[in-house]
């Protein structure tokens, strides 16, 4: 920030700051209904939500209910939940209902602040989406929640993985549904495959809410959905090709820079490949495919390394996610990456897929009408989420100030030196009960520290992110004193670490324990238990059940252990290497100092981690060699945690230029992917598509005689053989044309006449009833194969793209122009095959089918028996033997019919063949 910049910052406030100042006024409004709503009885609160309904109906806008929805859900949050919004999260809900990003630290009750526009947007009847990062969190928010909605008369669903369509589409039809990124994202690509409306889940996108909107639409945002099917690829190509990039070796065949991720033959290697698969050139066109496995064994041996990126489980290669850490079973590398790697590890080759449907987080996302996000780091890439999705980021204050401190970083010459200094300080605190949380970036760094705190036998939770909700239940623990949690860098997100313990947790864990029902238990009066606790009051006399017991007993603990750990400092955060983004590492570090609470942090790093190897560590080393630093001796300074951010800040800013990037070409493509998806819903909404029908006849003969006849060429020159030959392989028959017209237009007019006639005729034949739905069936099927066949041309293309720059064009353009053509050209060949399908299809009837199918029965046994291949039915059927020769239209059936082979056999099977 400028000197200038920062003056004019102090007198007119910052941008946040005038946003925050125009949000108090509505704030003080919310406030002043409150003395109004507490006095409504419960049903006359949940009323509200009809007199809303009816007041939108008469033309009032959202904003106008705005302060008195937010005022109903407030007292119906403190009624069922027991918990009552703040003023910082009524801030929080306008800011999301305004459709922005709500920047709220941890602990702060995002969970609960999304309640305020769900429940405001769902008046419209539209459907309000909420999603979350994992299917636990989903079915946690919708019950949880659920009740201030359900109190209000509203309808809440929840999506997870392994539902039916059934259920899926009674969610959707909710007013409020909760579910992940992966699920919302999936349903719309499998909607779009269906040959039904009444078969589609979603009903439309109206507003999102996504909750950790940075991971979803940043971290998340270069991989997209792929739904695919098998391809007929052989995978020994891949095993040998494995074999092959063994011998190569590193730096005299081929480079490798670990900036950008990328792996290069040099003209050594290029040389050797050719020696080793006895080719003469590499890069000739017939060999593309070669190159593109060589470029992509190369990357899994020298880019993807085995427990960082993914681990070996039960034979098969899992990709673990490297801004989670959780494991990805059922996610694949695209592009033959994941075959390479299989074939790396020696294990065995799953058959390389051919995507049928895609599409990316960032281009889903940008089709809801009103889109929101939250999260507690949004900040540092608000530049990404203006430019991408058009997102405002709001930072709203935290409810109580924040008093963690957060210690500069301290480095390490070596990894070993930076893990020893970790687990000393880990035992220093432990021996004090002060609790501690790790945060590594691999299961392999995990399972390290691990080790290491076993053999120094302290007792500690490893979470590697692979069970959401047990992986929930132990990190909502991690305030407990004398606790240890080493966790991946988001492993429990969503859940609060609450000092001293959460007694909820504890007291249901006790209780399943004893063999306690919990869902005997209701709601209202386990929040009015824990209310009572929490004043220090004994609810056991109004509820004298053992559950009440138990959680009174818990919340005593929890408390008199928080006043412990306070008294120590509260939890203290190791981060153990440094991420590529700053707000990984913010992420981390707010997991401590929520609400007001004490905490610290402190991140451990050596010049052996990545992002110091790969940026600046020339510096740093320089500096410790003039300090003549010690084995084990840190450098600690405040200089060197600024060098480190201008790092991170270089990396974010490479990486946000990727993914723009990405978008740009995936831009092409979703514009294409609209217009198909568009076109298949109208043929799936419409009674009938014999108009469409009748329009491709038309284009169809405009684009043969354009074709064949060349502008403003006479009669004589016109090729119609030509003309004539592209008319039979479209509509089945040849033109009639000894008369030849004068004129272009007098000629197309005839193909159209007589293309016309042909289909009245065909309609006759088959009826008007049963040829409306083969136009629906064949259209259909025809856009979904030449999709998919569009897709693969597509990827090739964007692969191959990139070379042109070498011959100073802009790949982008080039990709632009290109695809242009491909699709016009896709466009083109639905309407001629739809066309072919129809003009040839016949109706067998039932019996004919029959019969069809018995003397097909009935030459395959008669060509057994020539073959040899006697079977007992063959034996006893005892037929002659016959002379395999190709048989004319007019000699007789071999059948034994009597007919004539074009008058039995042979019509029929050509009938079964056009069918």
């Amino acid at each position: 920030m400028g000197i200038f910049t920062k003056v004019l910052a102090k007198i007119v406030g910052t941008k946040n700051e005038r946003e925050l100042k125009r949000l108090r006024p509505i704030v003080e409004r919310i406030n002043a209904l409150e003395p109004e709503m507490r006095k409504l009885k419960d049903h006359e609160l949940a009323g509200k939500t009809t007199e809303f309904k009816e007041r939108l109906s008469r033309g009032e806008s959202l904003d106008d209910l705005l302060p008195e929805a937010f005022a109903v859900v407030r007292e119906t949050g403190r009624r069922v939940l027991g918990m009552r919004h703040f003023d910082v999260q009524l801030m929080g809900g306008i800011v999301l209902h305004q459709g922005k990003i709500a920047e709220m630290k941890t602990g702060e009750g995002k969970t609960l602040v999304a309640t305020l526009p769900a429940y405001l947007n769902a008046l419209t009847g539209k459907g309000v989406h909420i999603v979350t990062v994992n299917d636990y969190l989903a079915k946690r928010d919708a019950e949880w929640m659920g009740a201030i909605y359900r109190f209000l008369g509203l309808s809440v669903g929840v999506i997870v993985s392994g539902m039916d369509d059934a259920e899926r589409k009674q969610a959707y039809a909710c007013d409020i549904t909760y579910g992940t990124n992966n699920e919302f994202g999936f349903d719309y690509l499998r909607d779009n495959m269906k040959y039904s409306l009444e078969d589609m889940v979603q009903r439309g996108h109206y507003y999102a809410i996504v909750d950790e909107v940075d991971s979803i639409l940043i971290d998340e945002a270069r991989t997209p959905l792929i739904i695919s099917g098998p391809s007929e690829e052989s995978t020994e190509l891949y095993y040998h090709i494995d074999k092959l990039v063994r011998q190569l070796k590193k730096d005299v065949h081929f480079t490798v820079e670990e900036k950008t991720k990328t792996v290069v033959l040099t003209e050594e290697g290029v040389a050797e490949v050719e020696r080793l698969l006895g080719i003469a050139n590499l890069y000739d066109p017939r060999h593309v495919n070669l190159v593109h496995h060589i470029n992509q064994a190369l990357r899994a041996h020298h880019l993807f390394r085995r427990d960082v990126d993914y681990i070996v489980k039960d034979g098969k290669v899992i990709i673990v996610d490297e801004f989670t850490g959780r494991l990805m079973p059922g996610r694949r590398w695209s592009d033959g990456l994941h075959q390479a790697i299989e074939a790396k590890e020696g294990v065995r080759i799953e058959e390389e897929n051919q995507t049928l449907a895609s599409i990316t987080f960032q281009n889903y996302f940008r089709m809801y009408e009103k889109l929101a996000g939250m999260t507690g780091t949004a900040e540092t890439e608000a530049v990404e989420f203006k430019e991408i999705y058009d997102l405002d980021v709001v930072v709203i204050p935290t409810h109580k100030p924040m008093i963690r401190i957060d210690y500069p970083d301290v480095v390490y010459r070596t990894e070993r030196e930076k893990f020893e200094a970790v687990v000393q300080e880990i035992e220093e605190l432990y021996r004090q009960g002060r609790p501690v949380l790790v945060g590594t970036t691999s299961i392999e760094k995990s399972e390290r520290l691990s080790r290491m705190l076993k053999k120094k036998k302290i007792p500690h939770q490893v979470l590697n992110a692979k069970y959401h909700e047990k992986e929930a239940a132990i990190i909502a623990q991690a305030g407990r004193p004398y606790a240890v949690t080493i966790a991946t860098n988001m492993a429990g997100r969503g859940v609060d670490i609450l000092l001293g313990g959460n007694p909820e947790g504890l007291a249901r864990e006790e209780l399943e324990r004893e063999g306690y029902d919990l869902a005997e238990i209701d709601e209202r009066a386990w929040r009015e238990v824990l209310s009572l606790a929490r004043e220090g009051k004994d609810p056991t006399e109004k509820y004298p059940e053992r559950w009440a017991e138990v959680l009174y007993e818990k919340v005593r603990q929890c408390q008199a252990d928080y006043d412990k750990v306070k008294a120590l400092g509260g939890l203290h955060i190791i981060g153990t290497e440094r991420h590529e983004s700053r707000r990984i590492d913010n992420q981390l570090r707010g997991r401590a100092g929520r609400q007001g609470d004490p905490g610290s942090s402190r991140f451990y790093l050596s010049l052996e981690d990545d992002l110091l190897r790969l940026f600046g560590s020339d510096k740093i080393r320089g500096l410790m060699d003039k300090l003549g630093m010690e084995e084990g001796e840190p450098i600690e300074h405040p200089w060197l945690s600024k060098a480190i951010e201008q790092a991170q800040k270089k990396v974010e800013a490479h990486n946000f230029e990727i993914r723009k990037h990405l978008l740009e070409y995936d831009d092409v493509m979703n514009l294409q992917r609209e217009t198909i998806y568009k076109q298949r819903r109208e043929i799936l909404a419409s009674e009938s598509v014999k108009d469409w029908i009748l329009d491709m006849i038309a284009d169809v003969c405009e684009e043969i005689v354009s074709e064949f006849v060349e502008e403003k060429a006479p009669p004589a020159e016109w090729d119609l053989k030509g003309l004539s030959e592209r008319f039979r392989a479209v509509f089945g028959f040849a033109p009639q044309l000894e008369h030849i017209p004068e004129t272009e237009e007098d000629l197309v007019a005839r193909l159209k006449e007589e293309a016309l006639s042909a289909y009245e005729r065909k309609e006759e034949e088959i009826g008007p009833e049963l040829l409306r739905h083969l136009e629906k069936m064949f259209l259909l099927q025809t856009i979904d194969t030449l999709w998919k066949d569009h897709l693969l041309t597509m990827d090739h293309l964007r692969e191959s793209v990139g070379l042109r720059g070498y011959g100073q064009k802009d790949p982008l353009q080039e990709y632009k122009r290109e695809a242009y053509e491909l699709f016009t050209d896709l466009l083109e060949r639905i309407k001629i095959q739809t066309l072919t399908y129809l003009y040839r299809v016949q109706v067998v009837r039932e019996d004919e089918v029959r019969q069809l199918e018995e003397e097909r029965r009935r030459r395959q046994m008669r060509l057994r028996y020539e073959r040899g291949e006697e079977t007992g039915e063959a034996e006893r059927a005892k037929p002659q033997p016959i002379r395999r020769q190709k048989i004319g239209r007019n000699d007789p059936c071999p059948c034994g019919s009597g007919k004539k082979y074009k008058k039995c056999c042979g019509r029929r099977e050509a009938q079964v063949a056009a069918a």
